[in-house]
């Protein structure tokens, strides 16, 4: 085990959560793996001069505990290549672009250890990919959410991947998203400034919270309405920083969550009759027979621009819309 740190607990963090404790003051690792840590014996906690363990994520903190944190050794297997189609939509010896499909995680984790986008990389570019992240995540400089469509940026050398991630840290890497959301914003363009935290109850959301909350983190996202369809719209996403579900919990907040987007209130499945108004759209998984058109949140990563740190051109790079989206275009038309 590695030793990490040593906190102690001021009046005001009196009640908090050890975990949320451990992520404000650790904030580069993730709740999760802080999670995992806790609960497999990484905290000791000082209380009247005597030391006892406490593996519970959720325990309540007092004022003036004493908190040892360690981080247990975890196992960095590297993916197993897997022949996995990848649409690749540029590539040069530096750097590539690729459309990652839906129902796709980027890499590896806990009930999703195969088909995921690194073993696809690792089939495809075998040892041509970056370690900056671990043999674990060979080549990937950012991530989209498992069913989030779209181009991702794969880097091939070392150098490069923190050039590009200086790049996006500097917000020099334009991302723009195109999503089909429930009902018509008011405005037809407004940027959406909402810190994001953690969400107490579920790991799988984030929330909107105050500016002084303890795991807020600054978010901005720029929308633009690019058509209204009567209950549904098409916009364009420009976020200007990159949380966790951002965009997905920016226009959740706003009013109008992503189409199908199950975790922020968007419904479960999208049908053909209800998109043509021919019975009432639904948010419940149990629907009268129809065709369904789409059954994952209505996102795509449509394109990345910046300049290429390399040749110092600029570089454009667009993803086509996939079949599901455009099949919910094509029938709101």
């Amino acid at each position: 085990m590695t030793e990490i740190s040593t906190f102690i607990v001021e009046p005001h963090q009196s009640g908090w959560r050890l975990d949320v404790f451990l992520t404000h003051h650790l904030p580069q690792y993730s709740r999760t793996l802080i999670r995992n840590a806790v609960m497999h014996g990484g905290i000791r906690i000082l209380e009247d001069d005597a030391f006892y363990s406490n593996g519970k994520p959720g325990f309540r903190l007092k004022p003036g505990q004493v908190i040892h944190f360690t981080l247990p050794e975890i196992a960095r297997d590297a993916p197993i290549p897997e022949d996995i189609p990848l649409d690749i939509l540029y590539e040069d010896q530096y750097l590539a672009v690729i459309n990652k499909p839906a129902d796709m995680v980027v890499h590896p984790s806990r009930g999703h250890w195969s088909g995921t986008l690194v073993s696809a990389l690792a089939f495809h570019f075998g040892n041509e990919l970056s370690n900056v992240r671990g043999s674990v995540r060979p080549g990937v400089v950012h991530r989209l959410d498992r069913d989030t469509t779209g181009a991702i940026l794969i880097a091939k050398e070392d150098a490069i991947h923190g050039k590009l991630a200086l790049l996006f840290e500097n917000r020099q890497i334009h991302k723009e998203y195109f999503a089909i959301v429930l009902g018509n914003p008011y405005l037809d363009r407004d940027m959406l400034d909402w810190p994001i935290g953690l969400h107490p109850r579920s790991k799988e959301k984030m929330r909107i919270v105050s500016a002084d909350a303890v795991d807020a983190k600054h978010a901005q996202t720029f929308y633009e309405v690019v058509k209204r369809y009567g209950k549904w719209s098409s916009v364009r996403c420009f976020p200007k920083t990159g949380r966790t579900h951002q965009i997905r919990v920016h226009l959740a907040h706003l009013g109008h969550p992503i189409l199908c987007d199950r975790i922020y209130g968007g419904g479960k499945t999208a049908t053909q009759e209800e998109l043509l108004g021919k019975v009432p759209f639904s948010l419940s998984e149990e629907k009268p027979e129809g065709t369904v058109l789409l059954c994952r949140q209505a996102l795509h990563a449509v394109r990345l621009s910046f300049i290429h740190p390399i040749t110092q051109e600029q570089l454009e790079v667009s993803a086509p819309l996939p079949t599901d989206m455009q099949a919910v275009l094509d029938c709101l038309e």
